[in-house]
């Protein structure tokens, strides 16, 4: 579990409790200016941030704190592109608006984590379930490849309590054969577009990239060409899932 300045975080927790009293009561959402939304969210965003699990292998150099100003940001950019219309036409604004914001929230979260994060490597264990499993084929070559490129997502926690995480202290992979290993991988399985989008994401041999760049690096156009980058990377995971036989997966740990 990593440290982070307790008395930054209580002095954070009071003076929110303190500006959330000014709060006025208001029956819509339209009542509130934006500062008062944004303050209104701040305590989901907290929620938001604590069910992402913040051992080194997962969220790198980022701790609960870094969780939560980064998830703050991502609120303001949020409040700032509310689709109203939506809102107000919903049955239950409520439930519409914290969708739209958590959306947004978790997914800048995500990103801040994939630029911090460290070296990928794999839990010690992930790696004794892969072994006592050797005889389940596809549950093998999925933990192998969801532990290594799905870690961020997977690392989100039902629970709020990030404070009973135990320490990972195994020893990391060899980076550069595991990097090599996982080229081969993606060059036999994967199409070009899917090839790249995982090595450029990931930084297999070289930095990481963005969405946004890996977009433009494969000429993908458009307001979804995000969502397209990162279909493309979910498509290429479960090709390889498909397509590895469990005996490289075995032999390569």
């Amino acid at each position: 579990m990593k440290h982070y300045n307790i008395q930054n975080y209580v002095r954070y927790k009071k003076d929110l409790e303190q500006t959330y009293k000014t709060l006025p009561k208001a029956h819509n959402y339209k009542d509130y200016n934006r500062d008062q939304l944004i303050t209104l969210f701040m305590p989901l965003v907290e929620n938001l941030a604590r069910k992402f699990a913040t051992s080194q292998q997962a969220s790198g150099v980022m701790a609960i704190t870094d969780l939560i100003q980064e998830g703050c940001l991502n609120l303001i950019k949020a409040v700032d592109r509310i689709d109203w219309p939506r809102i107000n036409d919903s049955e239950d604004q409520e439930k519409t608006m914290k969708s739209f914001l958590s959306k947004r929230i978790k997914g800048g979260i995500r990103r801040a984590i994939d630029i911090n994060r460290g070296q990928m490597r794999l839990p010690e264990h992930v790696t004794n379930d892969i072994r006592k499993n050797f005889g389940k084929d596809k549950l093998a070559v999925s933990m192998f490849f969801n532990s290594i490129f799905l870690s961020i997502d997977a690392g989100a926690r039902d629970d709020d309590d990030m404070f009973m995480q135990i320490e990972d202290k195994s020893e990391p992979y060899n980076q550069e054969f595991l990097n090599i290993y996982l080229m081969s991988l993606l060059k036999q399985h994967l199409t070009n577009k899917e090839y790249h989008v995982l090595r450029l994401s990931y930084g297999l041999d070289c930095d990481k990239h963005s969405a946004k760049e890996i977009a433009k690096y494969l000429n993908i156009e458009g307001s979804g060409a995000y969502v397209r980058v990162s279909q493309l990377k979910k498509q290429a995971v479960d090709k390889l899932i498909t397509n590895v036989d469990h005996s490289q997966v075995i032999d390569f740990l």
